[in-house]
């Protein structure tokens, strides 16, 4: 029975194009996953788009002299444009700037402020002493007045997991300048977390089937919460959609709470799009369906405790929701990575310590990056990104054992029969072989359902070195010479078992798997692609999302059963064998560009 899927993947900052250790969070698990249930037959709907206001983009946009809006327009097409090009297959990756956006969240806010669940009140605000803007609590750093951590943030210790305050922070100073922020009083609305205390608390216990460190971080933070400012003293942002609020040029909403509503919005942008207006019910109003929410772990609180509480107090209430249908879903998993790091040293921009997505593709194929990322990337525990290690990945697991695997295969069926061979009788050999990796579509899918992806792309490359320890053993370029019909047999039976490892690679490396389904005579879309679309909204302006056309794939999570006598298309390789020699080039490039 088809199942819904709706795919939550964190919205990306426009302050800057994204580096490696951002797609190795949000990005290319979330797209294996949306790409497996796919292929499993499941309706599924990814969405995300471009985080475009707060603080931390006019700080970009001044430091290039641009306008927050001319600042946020090019580095959402720089983003989405690195994301198209990494194959990551959004329904709807859009931004916060558009007219939906700002009338769902406004929708939510009403709503909530109308249930009782906004406090307004007057507390110490940070603020940037050379600019006279807001301090966001994450840009402030400090030492922790609990447990000492030197490198506390104004919102919450990251050593000890304690909800703070930035002026409870002891020798205070911004994260931009180093300066010590002014506190000044100001008055905002909270949301009132604290009233969903219980409620959340009850949830998060149920959920058994989370990542260890996704449930205990949640469960610590919610035994001290406190109300959580959700405006601020910003002119870049979304209204206040409150008498005498709505008009203030320096108050707008705070943009941690319009940006975890994105995942509603883009939604009923999604529905907007294929002329089915209600279509997002399907995925928010059905107890059935499961979200899952893909970031880094410095995001887990905000998926499985503020948002939640904001999904919680909204029910199905508001304009939007109108009071019909179920209350809107919660999170059912949050699929939080760890860190990745950089040669040994935290990614950092400002000291050259990075690796940006559009720069890697200008000389790496997109599916050598997804591969490496999925095998050796920080799902479970903070991992190092070396250049050695990105090098010896790729020759040595996927050019050597499942690039040679498909390459030989189908090189050698090609040439010595120009299709796929009608074999013979199968020996024992054979039948164990194609059942073993039949049974793949079982193992390597039970690790993707629970969201293991680095045992399932294990899984499969071992069932690959399997078939190419039979193609060793049983040599059919040799065979051809004395017994045709066995080397063709031989080849027949490699051939099925590359056809079906072919679907199960197909999440991980999506591009190379779909020039293997077409070199293996069949028509069709496997790997869908991402791809650019204008949207003119209600008032007439456009933007533009990527999206895609996934729901009529030609294969199946299940074994194809590849026939004897189909065509088959001459083979190229599907992945490229890297000198060694570039680690030292890309050092050397690093430390070019400032890294020390």
């Amino acid at each position: 029975m088809p199942e819904r899927i709706f795919v939550a993947v964190a919205w990306p900052y426009t302050n800057g194009p994204r580096h490696l250790g951002h797609v190795a969070g949000f990005g290319v698990p979330s797209d294996v996953f949306a790409r497996y249930h796919r292929l499993k037959g499941n309706d599924v709907l990814m969405v995300s788009g471009t985080d475009e206001h707060g603080t931390p983009n006019l700080i970009q946009a001044d430091a290039e002299g641009l306008t927050p809006k001319e600042a946020v327009d090019k580095y959402n097409r720089i983003i989405s444009e690195d994301l198209r090009a990494l194959g990551l297959s959004y329904d709807c990756f859009t931004r916060t700037t558009t007219r939906n956006h700002t009338t769902v969240v406004q929708d939510v806010f009403k709503t909530l402020f109308d249930k009782g669940y906004l406090i307004k009140k007057t507390a110490l605000g940070a603020f940037q002493e050379s600019t006279g803007r807001t301090l966001p609590d994450r840009y402030i750093e400090g030492t922790c007045p609990i447990c000492g951590f030197p490198s506390a943030r104004g919102d919450q210790c990251d050593n000890c997991g304690n909800q703070l305050d930035p002026e409870q922070l002891i020798n205070p100073r911004s994260r931009i300048d180093g300066t010590r922020p002014i506190f000044k009083e100001s008055e905002h609305f909270y949301l009132d977390l604290p009233a969903f205390a219980e409620p959340l608390t009850r949830w998060i216990s149920r959920q058994s089937h989370w990542r260890p460190n996704v449930r205990n971080f949640s469960l610590n933070y919610i035994a001290n919460l406190k109300p959580r400012a959700i405006t601020r003293d910003i002119d870049w942002g979304v209204p206040i959609p409150l008498p005498g609020w709505e008009d203030r040029p320096d108050k707008r909403m705070y943009v941690w709470f319009d940006a975890v509503i994105g995942y509603f919005s883009a939604a009923v942008e999604w529905a907007k799009m294929i002329d089915r207006p209600e279509a997002w019910r399907d995925f928010w109003q059905d107890p059935a369906c499961r979200h899952f929410y893909f970031m880094g772990k410095d995001n887990i609180v905000f998926h499985t405790t503020i948002w939640p509480a904001i999904l919680l107090g909204y029910g199905n209430g508001g304009k939007i929701a109108g009071g019909r249908g179920e209350p809107l879903q919660l999170p059912y998993n949050v699929v939080s990575s760890e860190f990745l790091t950089m040669e040994g040293r935290k990614f950092s921009t400002s000291r050259g310590v990075a690796v940006y997505v559009n720069d890697f593709l200008s000389r790496y194929d997109a599916d050598a990056l997804r591969f490496y990322l999925m095998l050796a990337g920080p799902e479970t525990q903070d991992t190092d990104f070396t250049w050695a290690d990105f090098v010896r990945r790729n020759n040595d697991e996927l050019v050597a054992t499942w690039g040679n695997l498909a390459h030989r295969t189908l090189v050698n069926a090609f040439r010595r029969f120009g299709e796929v061979p009608r074999p013979g009788p199968l020996t024992a050999e054979d039948t164990i072989l194609v059942e073993t990796v039949d049974h793949g579509f079982t193992s390597v899918g039970e690790h993707l359902e629970a969201a293991r992806f680095r045992a399932a792309l294990q899984e499969a490359l071992h069932l690959a070195a399997l078939v190419n320890q039979y193609l060793t053993t049983n040599e059919p370029w040799k065979l051809i010479a004395t017994d045709r019909e066995r080397a063709g047999t031989v080849l027949y039976v490699a051939l099925r078992c590359v056809d079906d490892l072919k679907l199960m690679f197909t999440p991980f490396v999506p591009f190379s798997s779909q020039k293997l389904h077409e070199y293996l005579g069949h028509d069709g879309v496997i790997a869908a692609a991402p791809e650019r679309r204008t949207v003119r909204e209600e008032d007439a302006s456009t933007h533009e999302v990527l999206t895609g056309d996934y729901r009529r794939l030609a294969g199946t999570w299940a074994p194809p059963k590849l026939e004897p006598g189909q065509k088959l298309r001459e083979p190229q390789p599907l992945f490229k064998k890297l000198d060694p020699s570039i680690v030292l080039e890309e050092l050397r490039r690093m430390e070019e560009h400032g890294g020390k």
